[in-house]
């Protein structure tokens, strides 16, 4: 108000071009404003978009609505959107001159899990999941406050052009919760169609750091993921007459158990390795013996090798134990869902750890360790793009230190208890987006080879 007083007082006594030149320091002077003040500006609109999103989520490949509420989003800020890449997935571009590209991601998905926060926004949505359960659905993993942050950034960056230059490349992925998401995209040009970025850049909200807080691992982030389903083969007949069959169950418990010897006494201990039986599923009544078994694996590691080294054996295992149970069939295995870890580039972590630091403050700056939860990502940095992803505090700092002080921990992501504080989380989940692409995109693509590593770690 007060700017447009101004100038319709000046106006009759300035020559057009004088008012174009006013207009533009003033413009200028509204773009350089402070960060803080910057986010402040944009949260009220960030935090509505959350709500909306909190209230409303949707399954892996089924985010339609998200899709296309931020796509809406992102083209009234003046980005030009493609949607529908690779399923439900959004690329949104804004070019701002001659200068390296740099990508920011953020997921859409929520997860097959029924709310139990007690909050007054909380998810009431419930739908049927792709094997046609009817289940509660919720953005249990954070990805409401990851849309949210990158929309927060997406407008403060589309309002200061003057303090940036290159290409913003901002990806909503759908499927993360499937780990099928960002292979899909990549499938379908999300490299070829778009500009090949330079750098990457990704977020993920926790409760192991208090609002205010960011963290990050230099190297490996957190495991690759295989999903095995195992089928055992037996030969049915009378529980009370086991030596007429073959008992797939009693061959699926001894897999069951022998693997764990794998991790024992096959692995280096220094290196991750998980293996886990998530279920054995046979037969239909007590006195019979079934003629299969089906058991469901997830097995996390970090390094290749040792990845290898894991599916190899579980191999072996599994077709080793049914000869000892004297089955005329190997087991079959299946592997239906798969990720590599995530490797964050080693000297773009120290980079961007100094500008988090200039941000939060140095000790609200947290060298994290490795984790063992999977996460898409990892396609992004195979096809040839360094990354940084980082962490984002969301736990109220006070209900975290009584956690840590009784030895226990907080509602993790995928719990139905799990409830960021979007306020303050989405103010340091913009401003530090907003500073990485800042510092990225100041230079030229040169500059930002200069400060990465220039290799992945799969």
């Amino acid at each position: 108000m007060l700017r447009h007083r101004l100038l319709s007082l000046m106006i009759p006594r300035m020559t057009r071009s004088a008012m174009l030149l006013i207009l533009a320091a003033l413009t200028a002077s509204a773009q350089t404003a402070p960060l803080k003040d910057q986010v402040e500006a944009v949260f009220p609109d960030a935090k509505a978009l959350y709500l909306d999103l909190h209230q409303h989520p949707e399954l892996s490949s089924h985010e339609t609505r998200t899709a296309a509420l931020m796509a809406t989003k992102l083209r009234g800020l003046g980005y030009e959107v493609t949607e529908n890449v690779g399923g439900t997935g959004i690329v949104a571009i804004m070019k701002n001159g001659a200068g390296p590209t740099v990508m920011l991601r953020t997921e859409l998905d929520g997860l097959p899990v029924e709310e139990q926060t007690g909050l007054p926004y909380a998810s009431k949505v419930r739908a049927k999941d792709d094997s046609g359960r009817d289940v509660g659905v919720m953005h249990a993993c954070g990805h409401d406050v990851h849309m949210a942050t990158l929309y927060g950034t997406a407008a403060i960056m589309a309002k200061s052009k003057d303090t940036w230059h290159g290409t913003l490349m901002l990806v909503g992925q759908p499927a993360e919760e499937t780990i099928t998401g960002a292979q899909k995209m990549a499938d379908d040009g999300l490299f070829t169609r778009f500009p090949k970025p330079d750098v990457g850049i990704a977020l993920h909200d926790g409760n192991t750091l208090a609002t205010g807080q960011v963290g990050f691992v230099p190297g490996y982030y957190n495991a690759a993921a295989d999903s095995l389903r195992i089928t055992v083969y037996g030969k049915g007949g009378h529980g009370a007459r086991p030596e007429t069959t073959i008992d797939p169950v009693l061959i699926a418990a001894s897999i069951a158990v022998r693997l764990q010897s794998i991790v024992a006494r096959e692995i280096h201990p220094g290196d991750a390795a998980v293996i886990t039986v998530g279920y054995i599923q046979a037969g239909t009544k007590n006195n019979i013996i079934p003629d299969t078994a089906v058991m469901g694996l997830t097995v996390r590691s970090r390094k290749p090798e040792v990845r290898q080294h894991l599916l190899a054996a579980i191999e072996r295992v599994a077709k080793g134990e049914a000869e000892a149970g004297g089955a005329d069939k190997m087991p079959l295995i299946e592997k239906y869902e798969s990720t590599s870890a995530v490797y964050n580039d080693p000297v773009l972590s120290k980079h961007l750890g100094a500008v988090l630091e200039s941000i939060v403050g140095k000790n609200n700056v947290i060298a994290e360790d490795p984790i063992m939860t999977s996460e898409d990502y990892s396609v992004f940095v195979e096809h040839g793009v360094p990354s940084f992803y980082y962490t984002l505090g969301v736990a109220d700092p006070d209900k975290l230190a009584a956690a840590r002080a009784s030895h226990k921990e907080l509602p993790s992501n995928h719990s139905p208890l799990f409830a960021p504080v979007a306020d303050p989380g989405l103010h340091t989940g913009i401003a530090t987006e907003v500073a990485i692409l800042r510092d990225l995109l100041k230079g030229t693509s040169a500059d930002v080879a200069k400060i990465t590593e220039q290799k992945g770690g799969n």
